[in-house]
């Protein structure tokens, strides 16, 4: 609560200290001060920004974002129109970072062939340095309008997330790659991992129940984290790919100065990440029971 209670003062000020006028922008520079006037007072931007913040407090309390400078209508009924595409576009992308970080982070690690490791460390290096939207022009450009595997822009089909979720998916990716990597050469050079060869455990059952298993658990602490990344990273993936969700409606809101529109993404979006980290605090537990105190050092 005191998070969300700061990310509201914090988004209030910011967006009163972007310049420009909402009220100019839709009305335009023809519009008469009695016009400008009147639909300031309409809106309550004529009052001061104590009164302001404490109006829009007030209706967070009472789940109201406001009301759109642009269009009219509610915030919280335009975000809950485009909310559900944010969503499922970033569980889709972080099921595919998730994916890619576990198996490169692995072979990256246990792999002994030099071209291979070398291969698979490159593609991290490189998924890391590449920039969002410089992936997702490139996967237009392949499997979009050179191969046709794929459609470029949304028409509603499971066909057409998979570019934005890759595109979007690969610096977590490379990231949690980086994480499994790490923690699995940690993890092959302990006791416990000796004494499971030793008993003559398959190291396929050595990699994955036992080195994996814990070499895992650092990722499962930043999945939290990496959602909400995903979440934020989405407004730029969304206009490559011309999707009408969240990221788009918060950059089309600043563009129009619209400060319902700015302040209310920004909460939800809060409010989301809020919630997806206590969760991974709730589950965290549950994955390694060792964190609740009830467990052996060793595994």
């Amino acid at each position: 609560m005191v998070t969300l209670l700061g990310v509201s003062l914090l988004s209030f000020l910011l967006v009163h200290l972007v310049p420009g006028d909402p009220v100019r922008i839709m009305l335009g520079d023809q519009a008469t001060p009695q016009a400008v006037a009147h639909l300031r007072r309409s809106f309550g931007l004529d009052r001061p920004l104590p009164a302001q913040y404490l109006s829009y407090l007030g209706g967070l309390l009472h789940g109201n974002l406001g009301t759109s400078v642009r269009t009219g209508q509610p915030v919280r009924t335009e975000i809950g129109q485009r909310l559900p595409s944010t969503l499922v576009l970033g569980c889709t992308a972080l099921a595919f970072a998730v994916t890619f970080g576990v198996i490169a982070g692995v072979v990256a690690a246990t792999v002994r062939r030099r071209v291979v490791a070398a291969l698979v460390n490159g593609a991290i290096l490189l998924g890391m340095a590449m920039p969002t939207f410089c992936v997702g022009v490139l996967l237009i450009l392949l499997f979009g309008s050179t191969l046709h595997m794929f459609p470029v822009i949304d028409d509603g089909s499971v066909r057409a997330l998979v570019l934005p979720s890759v595109a979007l998916a690969l610096p977590a990716g490379t990231y949690l790659a980086r994480l499994v990597k790490g923690g699995m050469l940690e993890v092959l050079g302990e006791d416990f991992v000796r004494t499971a060869r030793a008993k003559g455990a398959t190291e396929t059952r050595v990699l994955f129940n036992h080195a994996l298993r814990n070499a895992i658990l650092p990722v499962v602490t930043v999945l939290g984290l990496q959602f909400g990344a995903l979440l934020t990273g989405a407004a730029v993936i969304e206009i490559v790919f011309s999707r009408p969700g969240l990221g788009s409606y918060a950059v089309t809101a600043i563009q129009n100065r619209d400060f319902p529109e700015i302040q209310g993404t920004v909460m939800v979006v809060a409010a989301l990440f809020v919630a997806i980290n206590l969760l991974v605090d709730l589950l965290y537990p549950l994955i390694d029971p060792r964190s609740a105190g009830g467990g052996s050092d060793n595994p």
